[in-house]
């Protein structure tokens, strides 16, 4: 019982920051329907700012430099890119953030190289101590900023006009737009919005139990991507719930691996995917997704 509650905790802290990345996806489909497939990238500069700057300005600024480098560069992104399709094919505009995904990441990794970069954060290795059960105390943070954040995120986005603008937007755009609503302004900042979520799961997916950022950090962001599939891709509710499956059936996994070898290696990597096929052969939507209704 003492391990299964560790891999639960664990599994809980870890869905949580997956969950900010679904966030991510989910607000920038219900600005623009378009699936953002640049994320990665959104990431993995987030992550190198604070890496590179932790070390001549300190942790907190380098955090706070990281965010808002992020959010800028998923503003430019939107500003210099997306926004000169407006209007074509959503799939067109996906196959987009594909190339705009590669080109970043490809810039990035060869500045990161063979390097593992460290974030510099204030935790190190501690463990925190519940009992018989022991986890890392960056899971605690975890868990705790990856809460706010998302409580934050949906007061703003009920209780605020840019949330107003955001949920009139996904309802329907031309109407949105006829009532006075400016779409460029909501899709600018839902891009800038995931690129901040995106740094700050990006810190807590390089600290301690993993050691640092590296090349392959940037493919969180597809392991964050069947969470908000199966929650449902127009969904806040839906991220939420998602990133806490995928985390916990990923740490479940990864921790009884030995008693699972029959279904072969990697199972942990495997298991969040294949947990989103079963959801959508239920539900094609996701969990929480809005069905589309087709008069015939």
């Amino acid at each position: 019982m003492t391990t299964f509650a560790e891999l639960l905790l664990n599994g809980v802290s870890l869905g949580s920051v997956y969950a900010l990345i679904a966030l991510g996806f989910v607000v920038i489909f219900k600005a623009t329907e378009v699936v953002n497939f640049a994320h990665a990238s959104l990431l993995l500069a987030g992550g190198y700012v604070t890496a590179v700057l932790h070390d001549d300005i300190g942790f907190w600024p380098a955090l706070l430099v990281g965010v808002a480098g992020a959010a800028l560069v998923g503003a430019a992104i939107e500003f210099l890119v997306m926004r000169r399709y407006r209007g074509r094919d959503h799939s067109v505009l996906a196959i987009v953030t594909i190339g705009v995904d590669i080109l970043l990441v490809t810039e990035l990794t060869r500045r990161i190289g063979t390097d593992v970069l460290a974030v510099g954060d204030p935790w190190g290795d501690a463990v925190l101590t519940i009992g018989s059960v022991t986890i890392a105390q960056t899971r605690v943070a975890a868990l705790i900023a990856a809460g706010l954040l998302i409580t934050a995120f949906l007061l703003v986005f009920r209780h605020t006009s840019w949330g107003v603008a955001m949920r009139a937007a996904a309802e329907s755009a031309e109407t949105a737009a006829l009532m006075g609503v400016r779409l460029g302004r909501v899709s600018l900042g839902a891009w800038a919005v995931a690129g901040g979520l995106a740094a700050v799961a990006a810190l807590f997916l390089t600290v301690f139990p993993t050691p640092g950022l590296e090349r392959s950090t940037s493919l969180a962001a597809m392991k964050a991507f069947p969470a908000a599939i199966l929650g449902g891709l127009d969904s806040t509710t839906g991220a939420l719930v998602g990133g806490l499956t995928v985390g916990i059936t990923e740490s479940l996994a990864t921790g009884y691996q030995s008693d699972l070898t029959f279904l072969g290696r990697g199972l942990g990597d495997l298991a969040p995917y294949l947990v989103m096929i079963v959801i959508l052969l239920v539900r094609p939507a996701g969990l929480f997704g809005t069905k589309e209704l087709a008069r015939v």
